[in-house]
């Protein structure tokens, strides 16, 4: 599937005279390549409509809005459901006929058996909205990790939703305004977090929600489901586990290897992607297609790995370099985010995805065994900090603290010193604020410095505070570390990244390790039986020792990173000082232009400070797009032929 829209008026049943003209120009900013049908369907004050990419079931009849055969029920799903086969024949049990063989049709279907609660029979991901004319209701639901996007607004009493957020901006009447709020959350993570957007009065649906709205009533989002919780953790024999994490795993593979077009996986040489094709290989009786993207600077190149791999499976391997400086799509990647999004993996994603849409129309991924599994570098990090919490008297640790806080700033220069000073700056702080440390880009500390006096009130709210459940819900720093990404990071940075990516070019990416039985098993793994020791990710890597090699299993973690601090420096360097220092930021008025100017510099002297420059970049680019000009939709940069 690609993307849905539509819009529901709260206010009548009237049919709006320019109803079709608005919905196709709702659809038709869902530029992905190679949808295979873009249908449009309205009611008495309902519009639905649809782009799709034919995965299951290639025929017209499955074509989208899908409607019951009096009409009282119509349905835009974009995703796809893997225990589709298995509610069919449970619906046919209770005398439901079938047009189709589509997974679609199972949820209309199932609404019809089990109303609003057919959501907690669906395995997969997803993301679709349900009108129901007799009770003049719609449902908006999305999946329960959060694979497939769902964003919404209210425009003049009508609710209009979309796939994207560009196919609301098209809506008469809705303005373009950015969200400071939203920006100042953006600068701290690299994304903008649900359930906020970065468009003032856009709103992201998040995972595992349901909205439900009868006219003329307009409601909240209600979360359906929850993750088993740290608290619900069960230790068991490690043999055990071991055993029930493979079944899990092969049972998620074998589920989305169903498909009727061709499939592939992605394979970055790691553990995680390496497991996904060990598993597909052996569950596949043909040469499984793979595909690795690569950098000529060797830190951040994987591709010996992944041959490793591709070649004792035998697959069917493809390889891409990235040489340029990635900034010849710099304007597709703002275009199709919608978003200020500075997670830079997405340019390899974006090629990875290209090439692999050459080949075939599906492709696995690996993405969710880091969070599931405990894999992050930084895990490792929180739990050292934990053992000093435990180990360090308490004066001890307040005159370390206080010696951190008055040492000269000049020392962040240096990686570890930054780190090892802001550790202890934290030590007494809430744990939210220690784990800033890892993953904020800019700090509350480096946000004074940066903003200027419109930005200013923001700084009495921290980000960060975001993150305050979900460490008030485990143990350890480490578990609440995985908890927070499992319900931030991974939705709100790592889906969107790759959903973006792939549908760009008209490919679906399914991730096994996000699949909700295999993943709700994990979450009752104790944290050290999922990180044994000093060994990241440790009970994944146990449970692949007889199908990867050593080299790949136990080798340093790399990440999906890209060489952005040499292309600053190079490339990219004249334009990154016009477009950050220039009259056009300057009268925008967000923050200090010598603070930005003093960053840049310290930067091209050799500091790294990439990942700040790259965020203000990033923003600096949406802004122009979206905000300063009306022209991106009518006339975008990305091309969709």
């Amino acid at each position: 599937m690609c993307g849905i829209a539509g819009y529901f008026s709260l206010r009548d049943r009237g049919v709006r005279p320019d109803s079709d003209e608005r919905l196709s120009r709702q659809i038709g900013t869902i530029r992905h390549r190679g949808p295979d049908a873009l249908q449009t369907w309205t009611g008495p004050g309902v519009g639905l409509a649809h782009a799709r990419l034919a995965v299951i079931d290639l025929s017209t009849k499955a074509h989208q809005p899908m409607l019951t055969n009096e009409g009282a029920l119509a349905i835009v799903m974009n995703g796809e459901i893997y225990n589709f086969q298995e509610l069919r024949e449970d619906l046919r049990a209770f005398g439901h006929v079938f047009r189709t063989s589509s997974d679609t049709e199972v949820i209309l279907h199932g609404y019809r058996q089990w109303g609003a609660d057919v959501v907690h029979k669906l395995r997969g991901m997803f993301a679709y909205a349900l009108y129901d004319a007799r009770e003049e209701t719609l449902i908006l639901a999305r999946d329960r990790i959060g694979k497939k996007p769902l964003t919404y607004a209210i425009v003049d009493d009508v609710l209009v939703f979309g796939s994207e957020i560009k196919s609301l901006l098209v809506w008469p009447g809705m303005k373009r305004e950015a969200d400071l709020s939203a920006i100042h959350d953006y600068l701290t993570f690299q994304y903008v977090p649900a359930p906020k957007s970065a468009f003032v009065g856009v709103r992201k649906l998040p995972p595992a929600s349901m909205l439900v709205i009868q006219r003329p009533r307009m409601a909240e989002p209600q979360r359906y489901f929850n993750w088993p919780a740290p608290a619900e953790a069960l230790r068991r024999p490690g043999e055990q586990l071991i055993e029930e994490l493979r079944a899990h795993l092969r049972e998620a593979v074998r589920l989305r290897m169903i498909a009727d077009v061709p499939l592939g996986a992605f394979l970055s040489g790691g553990v995680d992607s390496s497991a996904i094709v060990a598993f597909m290989a052996m569950q596949s009786d043909q040469p499984v297609r793979t595909f690795t993207i690569g950098f000529d600077e060797s830190q951040y190149d994987e591709r010996a790995y992944a041959r490793t791999v591709a070649e004792r499976y035998g697959t069917r391997h493809e390889e891409f370099v990235v040489r340029a400086s990635g900034a010849e799509i710099l304007d597709d990647l703002v275009y199709l985010y919608n978003e200020p999004y500075a997670d830079s993996s997405a340019i390899p994603s974006y090629f990875v995805s290209k090439l692999a849409r050459e080949h075939v129309t599906v492709a696995l991924n690996g993405d969710g065994g880091d969070e599931a599994f405990l894999g992050y570098t930084r895990y490792r990090a929180c739990r050292q900090l934990d053992a000093l919490d435990r180990a360090l008297p308490r004066p001890l640790g307040k005159m370390l603290a206080t010696m951190a806080f008055i040492a000269p700033s000049a020392l962040d220069r240096y990686k570890l010193i930054r780190h090892g000073r802001q550790a202890l700056m934290q030590l007494f702080e809430p744990r939210s604020r220690r784990y800033e440390t890892f993953i904020a880009y800019f700090s509350d500390a480096a946000k004074t410095r940066l903003y200027s006096s419109k930005m200013r009130d923001f700084l009495a709210r921290s980000s960060m505070d975001a993150l305050d459940p979900y460490f008030d819900a485990a143990p350890t720093l480490a578990w609440g570390a995985q908890w927070a990404d499992l319900h931030t990071y991974l939705p709100d940075d790592l889906l969107v990244k790759v959903d973006v990516a792939t549908m760009a070019h008209g490919l679906e990416g399914r991730s096994p390790f996000l699949d909700q039985v295999l993943l709700s098993w994990a979450c009752t793994v104790p944290e050290d039986q999922r990180f044994g020791g000093k060994e990241t990710k440790s009970l994944l890597k146990q449970a692949m020792e007889p199908y990867l090699p050593h080299d790949v299993l136990y080798r340093p973690k790399m990440g999906f990173g890209v060489p952005i601090d040499h292309w600053l420096r190079t490339q990219l360097k004249e334009a990154v000082y016009d477009l950050l220092t220039g009259e056009t930021a300057r009268a925008r008025g967000l923050f200090d232009i010598g603070e930005v100017r003093a960053l840049l510099d310290r930067h091209m002297g050799g500091e790294n400070w990439a990942g700040r420059v790259w965020a203000l970049l990033m923003l600096e680019l949406w802004f122009r797009m979206w905000i300063d000009t009306s022209s991106a939709l009518s006339d975008p940069p990305y091309s969709t032929s």
